[in-house]
């Protein structure tokens, strides 16, 4: 290619990128700096902030030393379309070739799940959840957008809520094609629904339904989660490389180091 059509498409990608500007800033909502009005509603909405555990009993993991006693009765199956109960028939993956073994996190709902605690922040237009497995933090926008329709494929997809009376509903899409702790196959259409309401002060429940027009024939329902809040508490730090003993070999193979493993270097 000569200069003078290189700079023929050097000037052309300029200006494509400069007429694709602003179609791309419409589709990011400006937050705008929240007012005194805005905290004052905040003051009359349901307290969810602060450290909570999933308590014992609680259904999909008890709490720390709870162990499988603790456990809830699980929910029946899903229902899946025939082409996607022919998908479920493959086997899974061995224990040390799941992506999450190698520290990258389970995605959503199974994030929700960990027996670590989680915190959260609620903010004008944005409620916040810190977790503190894996490090991951969630953000649940409020502030009266729509989702969006294409959105980028993420582990945990995009989250916009709104205020059911005393319930935060919150719907969530888009999620890349990672390990979330779902038993069944499931497509780019999948929409993950939680509701999260104050059962008392310190007790917590998050009701998790999955849809799927492609994978489901109805909605599954994966009930309900309870967590108990802990005030004194805080999130500590968890670095999952620390103890990451999953490797892979010269040719690829998945294999686990069986042997304890040595202190943290700090």
């Amino acid at each position: 290619m000569d200069m003078r059509n290189s700079s023929r498409s050097l000037i052309c990608t300029l200006t494509l990128a400069i007429s694709l500007a602003p179609f791309a800033a419409a589709q990011k909502p400006v937050r705008k700096a929240p007012t005194a009005a805005d905290w004052a509603a905040m003051a009359k909405l349901p307290d969810f902030t602060g450290v909570w555990e999933t308590a014992p009993g609680g259904r999909g993991g008890a709490g720390r030393g709870a162990g499988k006693a603790g456990r809830g009765a699980a929910p029946a199956g899903p229902s899946l379309t025939p082409a996607y109960a022919a998908k479920a028939q493959a086997p899974p993956p061995r224990a040390e070739e799941n992506e999450t073994a190698n520290c990258l996190p389970p995605g959503m709902p199974a994030i929700m799940g960990q027996p670590y605690p989680i915190e959260i922040l609620m903010t004008p237009g944005k409620v916040t959840i810190v977790i503190e497995a894996y490090t991951q933090v969630r953000h649940i926008f409020t502030d009266g957008r729509a989702l969006p329709e294409d959105p980028d494929p993420t582990f945990f997809g995009t989250s916009v809520g709104h205020w059911d009376g005393d319930t935060l509903v919150v719907e969530t899409v888009g999620f890349a094609q990672v390990p979330r702790g779902l038993s069944f196959p499931y497509s780019d259409k999948m929409k993950i629904v939680e509701r999260l309401k104050l059962a008392d002060p310190d007790t917590l429940s998050i009701e998790t339904t999955v849809v799927d027009p492609e994978a489901l024939t109805q909605p599954y329902s994966m009930g309900a989660r309870t967590f108990k809040r802990h005030r004194s508490w805080t999130i500590s730090e968890y670095i999952c490389e620390e103890n990451n003993r999953n490797f892979a070999d010269q040719n690829g193979k998945a294999g686990i180091k069986l042997a304890k493993p040595g202190a943290s270097p700090r």
